[in-house]
């Protein structure tokens, strides 16, 4: 631990390979942690108990179990450092955050938890100057983690390092693939997969598939050319997407607003605008 403690506790986006790898070890340690306190309320027979926040949205003692797991680990990690994680700030408990901070979504589709389909994540992302440095999305009823960390460049050129690993398996590097000749595959929210300005966007496309998925994997399917663009025009937060971000630029994509801008983070309000994440489209 003490090596990779060492490498993430530079924060900087001019981390070396070996840096970086120590990182992405730590992160995926913790979100490991993490969806293991989720895992012991999704194998339980009886109905979780679930409560309604004041968006409307729901939340279980498994998204609170996995929130306090990485906030205990964070902090020693890096206790110097602002966490803004979802549960905290739904109950208005927001730090000031400054240059380098993290973002957390213990839970990342909870309704997917809810019906037992597997499609929920762990999603913890370094942020500095405004764009995810380094990040881990873990699925742990899929035992799969895809972390990345990306390069001081941050371009096409150098994205930085992704990897993708299954529980107890040697991990692997990912990459955003070559658009197929027969056309692009466009992944979407289970919940917010479908409209008019989609379908506005997918007709400058010639479009070979569309798949569904639930949570921040539709961010590492690209990352891992398994598709190719999920453009999102529905609300979503910060900690929603910055550790998906992170894994996708890591992997040679990017994630801008429909203006073609750079998607940032540390916006007031953690609330993003729609967005379109990409590969090499």
């Amino acid at each position: 631990m003490s090596a990779a403690t060492s490498g993430a506790a530079r924060f900087s986006g001019s981390m070396s390979d070996s840096e970086a790898d120590d990182l992405m070890a730590v992160l995926k340690v913790a979100a490991e942690h993490a969806g293991k306190a989720i895992l012991a309320y999704y194998a339980e027979a009886e109905e979780i108990l679930v409560k309604e926040k004041d968006d409307k949205s729901p939340v279980t003692e498994a998204d609170l179990a996995a929130e306090a797991s990485i906030l205990a680990f964070l902090a020693k990690l890096s206790p110097d450092l602002p966490v803004v994680s979802e549960e905290q700030a739904s109950e208005g408990k927001l730090p000031t955050v400054g240059e380098r901070f993290w973002l957390v979504d213990p839970l990342d589709g909870t309704k997917e938890f809810l019906q037992r389909n597997g499609e929920f994540t762990v999603n913890i992302a370094l942020i500095e100057a405004g764009r995810p440095i380094a990040g881990v999305v873990h699925a742990p009823a899929m035992a799969m983690t895809w972390a990345g960390v990306v390069s001081a460049a941050g371009n096409g050129a150098e994205p930085g390092r992704a990897l993708f690993s299954q529980t107890d398996q040697p991990s692997m590097d990912i990459r955003v693939r070559d658009v197929p000749a027969a056309g692009i595959t466009v992944v979407a929210s289970r919940r917010h997969g479908s409209g008019e300005a989609l379908d506005a966007l997918l007709a400058k496309y010639s479009v070979a598939d569309r798949v569904t998925a639930g949570s921040s994997i539709k961010f590492c399917l690209v990352a891992s050319g398994r598709a190719d663009l999920y453009p999102r025009f529905g609300r979503t937060m910060e900690w929603d997407t910055a550790a998906g971000h992170a894994v996708l630029a890591a992997a040679g994509g990017r994630v801008e607003t429909v203006e073609g801008a750079p998607l940032t983070y540390g916006k007031p309000g953690f609330e993003n605008p729609f967005f379109i994440a990409k590969g090499r489209v």
